[in-house]
C-alpha cells in the first residue's frame, strides 16, 4: 500500500478519534476502513458542495430574473433585505451578508459551528453570484413573477438544506427562540412574516405585498418539496449488530441523548430469531445527513427509519455542550 496514502488515512481519520491517539502502529484491517471513512466523508463534502452551488444558482435566477425587476420581495431575512434595498437603494448582496451575520452567528451556538461554517459559505456565494453574474428578465406579468421568483427562492434554500447549509437566518433565529420561549417554529415564521408584509405595504404598496406573499407561499412549498417535508425535529430508529459503537457517536460525537430497547430480529424463511438492541434518537433536520454518514461508517447493512417529529416536550431534546 502506497505509504503516502496510508499516512494521509492514519493522521487525518484514525487519529480523529482520542482512543487512536499516540498510537505507531495500524492493522490493513484499520487502515483498509480508515480509507472507506475517507471516502464517505470526500463523498459527503462534494454532495454538499453540489447541493449548496446548485440552490445559490436557483436562489440568484429568482431574485435577479422575477423579483429584484419587480420589486416584489420574500419573507425572512431575504425580504428585509429586498424591502431595504427598494427603500434605500442600497445594493441586496451587501445587505444579504450584513443581516445575515447575527443569525449565522447564533447557527453556530444553536447548531454547530460545522453548519455555521457552511451559511456563511453559502451566502458569501450568493452575494457574489448576484454582483457579478446578471440574468435576463424573464418576464413582467406580475402572476408569473411572485409564483415562479417563489419557486426559484425555495428550490435554492431547499437544496442548500440539504447541502447542510441554509441561506435565509430566519429558521435559524426560530429555532433559538421556540426553545426559549416554549412556541412552535411555525408560529413565529408567521408572525415574522406578517410584520415584514405590513412594512412591505407601507413602504411599497398593499398590492405589491400581496403578490410579495404569494412568492412567499411559492418558495415555502417549493422549500417542503425539496426537502421532502423533514421538520424540525426528526426522529430515527437505528437497527444494528453495531450499537454499542453508533451509541457512542450519537451521545459523545453529536451530543445526542438516546433510549435503547432490547428487541429481537428475524429474517430468512425460517424467520431466524436473534437478540439485538433497538436505538431511538432525535435529531434536528441539518443534523440528519451527518447521523446518516456517521452510521454508514460503521455499519452500512444498518436499518434506519426517519420520521418527523412535532410537539416534541421534554428528555433531552436540547443539544448538551460537549466536553472538549
Amino acid at each position: 500500500m502506497n505509504p503516502i496514502w496510508t499516512q494521509i488515512v492514519i493522521q487525518g481519520v484514525l487519529n480523529r478519534k482520542k482512543k487512536d491517539y499516540g498510537k505507531k502502529q495500524y492493522s490493513d484491517y484499520q487502515i483498509a476502513k480508515g480509507f472507506r471513512e475517507l471516502k464517505i466523508i470526500a463523498l459527503r463534502y462534494l454532495k454538499d458542495v453540489i447541493l449548496i452551488s446548485a440552490g445559490v444558482g436557483a436562489a440568484a435566477f429568482g431574485l435577479e430574473s422575477f423579483l429584484l425587476p419587480n420589486s416584489f420581495i420574500d419573507g425572512g431575512v431575504t425580504g428585509i433585505s429586498l424591502l431595504v434595498t427598494e427603500i434605500t437603494s442600497w445594493p441586496l448582496p451587501i445587505l444579504l451578508v450584513l443581516i445575515n451575520i447575527p443569525f449565522i452567528l447564533l447557527g453556530a451556538k444553536v447548531i454547530s459551528s460545522e453548519f455555521a461554517i457552511k451559511t456563511a459559505i453559502a451566502i458569501s456565494a450568493l452575494a457574489v453570484c448576484i454582483y457579478f453574474f446578471h440574468f435576463p428578465q424573464i418576464t413582467h406579468d406580475k402572476l408569473l413573477v411572485s409564483a415562479f421568483g417563489g419557486f426559484f427562492l425555495g428550490a435554492g434554500i431547499g437544496l442548500s438544506i440539504r447541502g447542510g447549509a441554509v441561506l435565509d437566518g430566519t429558521e435559524i433565529l426560530a429555532i433559538y427562540l421556540s426553545r426559549k420561549l416554549h412556541t412552535t417554529i411555525g408560529d413565529f415564521i408567521i408572525i415574522f412574516n406578517i410584520v415584514i408584509f405590513g412594512f412591505a405595504a407601507y413602504f411599497l404598496s398593499i398590492e405589491q405585498a400581496l403578490y410579495s406573499m404569494i412568492t412567499y407561499l411559492a418558495a415555502s412549498k417549493t422549500l417542503d418539496f425539496v426537502v421532502e417535508g423533514i421538520e424540525e425535529y426528526v426522529g430515527v430508529t437505528i437497527i444494528s449488530t453495531h450499537s454499542a459503537e453508533i451509541n457512542e457517536v450519537i451521545t459523545h460525537d453529536l451530543g445526542r441523548g438516546v433510549t435503547i430497547y432490547n428487541g429481537k430480529g428475524g429474517y430468512g424463511k425460517r424467520g431466524t430469531v436473534y437478540e439485538l438492541e433497538i436505538i431511538y434518537t432525535v435529531v434536528t433536520r441539518f443534523e440528519i445527513s451527518k447521523l446518516n454518514y456517521e452510521i454508514l461508517k460503521i455499519d452500512p447493512n444498518a436499518f434506519i427509519v426517519s420520521s418527523p417529529v412535532k410537539d416534541i416536550k421534554g428528555g433531552m431534546v436540547k443539544k448538551r455542550r460537549l466536553k472538549v
